[in-house]
């Protein structure tokens, strides 16, 4: 009987088991949720938005137009080569007078310093002689060869006058062309001859252009030798200044094209390239640039650091204004107008620049996007989204 009753129990329980899992099995899934999605997926309803937030709406059209790309890299500003003198005598001798000092600024051919050389004196002896042996040679040639015409001397002499006067003149000739190389001028050797020029027995080193003088290694008394400098004239109202692309973004730009400098704390000043290196650099691998600036008042120092600026246009582009691009929930996008409601739309951006951004991906031309109100649109979206969170 106590067999007989177990079993039974046994029996009872294993369906009321299977009675469970059944209807365990059979029960409805759950229900899903009824949220749709991450807040910048919903759709903001125009009837949703405050008076106040509606009136600062402003819609703008995505098109097509060229967005600028602004590059900038650092600079450096240089003398122009062009406009730098290191001034050396060509002659050996002793400083007996100074006529400017460092920081002076002087006009071209204005006298620097004058070298008393005995080198000197014997170069301006041999030109007084010189030139007045070729002057008699000629004479008597010119005399000689009257008479010959006439019949009265003979060929001869004619020969013979001839060839001391081309030697006469070809000394002398010589010996004005070692005075010119030295820097003096035609004007300098007429005085010579005149023998009136207070300095006929100096050597007067002049400055060949207009600047100032930035540098002097000479002092009164001092002995110089040929070659050595002795001042260094810079003309810095022009200059050059220097910057390095990389030569991918070097490739954009060409001889010609605009560029701005821009001085620490000074004002922009804009320069076209005069110069894009064909080779690039082996050790930075970037391509060196330069533009020639017109330094009105000096702005620029050279050695001095700026920033360069070029802008390269492109091809036109997908665009839509910089004030309507937004981040929500770490996504960028923008607001686009849909029927009656504003919808967050993610993009792909590329280059911004002059108040554009250009739309890779994301939007059509032609799509309607919310260009100002754009923090009262987002501001609305999130609040929509916390209270939907609330109610689920």
């Amino acid at each position: 009987m106590t067999r007989t009753l177990t079993v039974r129990t046994a029996a009872i329980c294993l369906l009321v088991l299977l009675i469970v899992s059944c209807k365990e099995q059979s029960s409805p899934p759950a229900k899903p949720s009824t949220s749709s999605g991450p807040s910048h997926q919903r759709l903001i309803e125009a009837v949703q938005l405050p008076n106040i937030v509606r009136e600062r709406l402003r819609i703008e059209t995505a098109s097509v137009r060229v967005v600028p790309e602004t590059v900038t890299a650092p600079g450096e500003v240089g003398l122009d080569l062009k406009r730098v003198s290191k001034i050396a005598p060509r002659i050996e001798g002793k400083v007996e007078h100074l006529y400017a000092f460092v920081g002076e600024r002087i006009a071209v051919g204005q006298p620097l310093v004058a070298i008393g050389s005995p080198r000197l004196d014997e170069l301006v002896q041999e030109y007084l002689v010189s030139k007045a042996q070729s002057e008699a040679a000629e004479s008597n040639f010119r005399r000689t060869e009257k008479l010959s015409a006439e019949g009265i001397t003979s060929e001869r002499r004619l020969v013979e006058e001839r060839g001391r006067y081309l030697e006469g003149k070809a000394r002398f000739q010589h010996t004005r062309e070692k005075l010119l190389n030295m820097g003096l001028t035609a004007a300098d050797l007429r005085e010579l001859e005149k023998a009136v020029h207070e300095e006929s027995h100096r050597y007067i080193l002049k400055s060949p252009i207009a600047g100032t003088i930035v540098k002097q290694n000479v002092v009164l008394g001092q002995g110089v030798s040929p070659g050595a400098e002795l001042f260094v004239v810079v003309d810095t109202s022009q200059v050059w200044v220097y910057a390095s692309l990389p030569v991918e973004q070097a490739r954009r730009f060409k001889v010609g094209d605009i560029g701005t400098i821009v001085p620490k704390g000074g004002e922009p000043l804009k320069a076209a390239l005069t110069y894009v290196a064909p080779v690039a650099d082996e050790t930075t691998r970037t391509i060196r640039m330069r533009m020639d600036v017109a330094n009105t008042g000096e702005r620029l120092k050279p050695n001095e650091y700026v920033d360069v600026q070029l802008t390269y246009e492109g091809p036109p582009v997908l665009a839509v204004p910089a004030s309507g691009v937004i981040m929500v929930e770490q996504t960028r996008g923008v607001f686009v107008e849909q029927g009656t409601g504003y919808r967050f739309v993610p993009i792909g951006a590329g280059r911004e620049d002059s108040g554009f951004v250009e739309i890779r991906n994301g939007l059509h031309e032609g799509d309607r996007v919310v260009t100002s109100g754009v923090f009262d649109l987002k501001s609305v979206l999130m609040k929509e989204a916390i209270q939907t969170g609330e109610e689920d």
